[in-house]
């Protein structure tokens, strides 16, 4: 109840404004794009807080180093080591086998903006554990942030991507500057399993 609180009371002095398809009611991996500003973080909690989705989110170990570690991870962080990231994929399809229902937050365009690819792993999480995905936004140029429409993905890489681009082709992030188009790195190859 605090969460929900919290996020009714940003909502209400914010300059942004929410505007999203319902929240999904199952395991989602949730996209957030563009992600060209820390503030991102901020704003997904916000929605996930004021949704009530209980969100899990991928952030490099770093980031749970110290005294930042407890108080990510309440926030719902998981740690990936880039040295054995295939580790994360592991992880998060036995939390689902489990029972647990969650949006897991990735950012595929990477930290903040500046790559000329998103990365796959959101793609492999989503079809090894069989979560839809759900498309999270902010757009700078309308002030606005939210959910998008949740689907399942296909195999069909090219196709599932030209969805994605589709959604987002009109969504700046905070820094239009630093916005990666969504495509990755080869499209055209086999599925991604």
């Amino acid at each position: 109840m605090i969460r929900r609180a919290v996020a009714r009371l940003y909502w209400s002095v914010s300059r942004w404004r929410l505007r999203t398809e319902p929240a999904p009611h199952r395991p989602t991996l949730l996209i957030g794009a563009p992600h060209t500003s820390n503030w991102d973080f901020v704003l997904m909690l916000a929605i996930a807080w004021r949704l009530q989705i209980p969100i899990r989110w991928l952030g490099k170990d770093s980031l749970f180093r110290g005294w930042r570690g407890p108080l990510m991870r309440r926030l719902g962080g998981i740690p990936v080591d880039r040295a054995d990231a295939s580790r994360v994929v592991t992880e998060v399809v036995g939390r689902v086998r489990d029972g647990e229902v969650f949006g897991l937050v990735v950012t595929p365009d990477g930290t903040r903006g500046g790559n000329a690819f998103w990365k796959s792993g959101f793609y492999r999480i989503a079809r090894e554990a069989g979560m839809p995905v759900t498309l999270g936004y902010v757009d700078r140029t309308t002030m606005t942030t939210g959910l998008g429409p949740t689907f399942e993905l296909t195999g069909d890489v090219s196709a599932d991507m030209d969805r994605i681009r589709a959604f987002y082709s009109d969504k700046a992030g905070l820094r239009p500057h630093l916005r990666t188009e969504p495509r990755l790195r080869d499209e055209s190859a086999a599925p991604l399993s």
